[in-house]
């Protein structure tokens, strides 16, 4: 019975992910080189991910804890979702193809936070069995940027067709779920809760408020690359970027598999340290990988590929100390106030400013297919994530005390 659930989260896993990879990817470059928007409003439609994300504890408190079997949820909205990534390939004027992007990533931000919870309410061994459920969501996101290339869909509107296909498909898929209702009906609804205010009493601790702080700081250069990274390799005249760009997804497999040995050896801090300066060493490497030569090539490969322990490293082992430092009365609300400053309030920042530096650094005449100084660009990530190295080596003291 149980090897029959992983596999059908195992398949809603795969196929939400395909959505998400089809267009989150190659979007850049589709906007820059077919619709030609600004800098700026690259940033802002990166950023349109990050409101979803703001929105998400209210639509997830509100309405799956209360009124909505989850499951049903989860279908409505990838059905509403379809529709709406249909309207994207239509639209050409960021002032029409802006606000609906936000509506989408308001209703697909919260599939995620729900297919997890669904997950871990019905698997009998979650420890052993969601991962092997959530590993699937890195096959999604390389077969998505397989076929994106493989259909040429990295400067076209048919990577928002193909996944308004898959949501729709998901949506159907999802009413098969098995059945997860409500748990909190009839109860009063309280704002500070659906945000996570109550783990607001872990920041007593001096440690655990390094951690939020940098953590927070570490998302401004992070979100460079997704912004940017597309756009800069077509201006290096690479092809079918969204399949080469998969070797991040292989990568972000091998380390989530090494990280429960790193953790074990060397401790949350030098592992959380690590991650870091895998963000410093990327985006250095982008800097000076800026040629069409093989050896530009060659470090723009291991950029790509040190995103195993860019995200895996920083983000997968900082959602797990939050959950150590955590009691569990508060552990949910914890995360939930993670998730709100990092892929919303942090996420928000960082796709603005990398869209401002990428207009500022926009060269006044084109220099064959380049019209950015990219060495230039590549080097404000990389000074703001050594800073951030700097700052957490310094301040953070490993603490595995839980929180009372």
């Amino acid at each position: 019975m149980q090897a029959r659930l992983v596999l059908r989260l195992s398949i809603f896993m795969f196929l939400q992910y395909v959505i998400w990879g089809s267009w989150y990817v190659a979007m850049g470059s589709y906007l820059f080189n077919t619709l030609k928007f600004t800098g700026d409003q690259i940033g802002l439609a990166y950023g349109a991910f990050a409101v979803g994300a703001m929105i998400s504890p209210f639509l997830t408190g509100l309405l799956a804890d209360r009124w909505f079997a989850t499951e049903k949820m989860i279908a409505v909205f990838n059905l509403i979702g379809a529709g709406l990534l249909f309207l994207l390939s239509r639209l050409t004027t960021f002032g029409a193809f802006y606000p609906v992007l936000i509506a989408y990533c308001a209703l697909y931000v919260p599939t995620v936070s729900l297919g997890n919870s669904l997950s871990f309410h019905h698997l009998a061994n979650a420890e052993k069995d969601f991962p092997r459920v959530k590993i699937w969501s890195a096959f999604g996101w390389i077969v998505a940027g397989q076929i994106v290339s493989l259909i040429n869909a990295e400067n076209n509107s048919q990577q928002f067709v193909l996944a308004a296909m898959i949501s729709l498909a998901l949506g159907i898929y999802s009413f098969t779920l098995p059945p997860t209702p409500p748990k909190n009906v009839g109860q009063k609804i309280n704002v500070g809760q659906m945000l996570g205010v109550e783990a607001l009493a872990l920041f007593r601790r001096p440690s655990f408020a390094v951690f939020v702080l940098s953590a927070f700081l570490i998302c401004i250069p992070l979100y460079f690359y997704f912004v940017m990274m597309a756009t800069y390799l077509g201006q290096l005249g690479w092809t079918k970027i969204a399949a080469k760009m998969t070797v991040a997804q292989f990568s972000d497999m091998l380390f989530l598999a090494l990280l429960p040995w790193f953790l074990r050896k060397i401790g949350y801090k030098k592992t959380l340290l690590l991650g870091m300066l895998a963000w410093f060493t990327r985006y250095f490497l982008m800097a000076y990988g800026n040629s069409p030569s093989a050896a530009g090539t060659a470090m723009l490969f291991a950029a790509i590929a040190l995103h195993g322990i860019c995200y895996d490293f920083l983000f997968i082992t900082g959602q797990m100390y939050v959950d150590e430092q955590a009691n569990e009365r508060i552990r949910g609300a914890a995360q939930g106030l993670i998730a709100f400053v990092l892929w919303g309030v942090g996420a928000f920042v960082g796709t603005k400013l990398a869209g401002l530096v990428m207009d500022a650094h926009k060269l006044p005449q084109m220099i064959g297919a380049i019209t950015h100084d990219w060495r230039g660009i590549w080097m404000i990530p990389a000074l703001l994530a050594g800073g951030v190295l700097v700052l957490f080596a310094a301040a953070f003291r490993e603490n595995g005390k839980k929180s009372e």
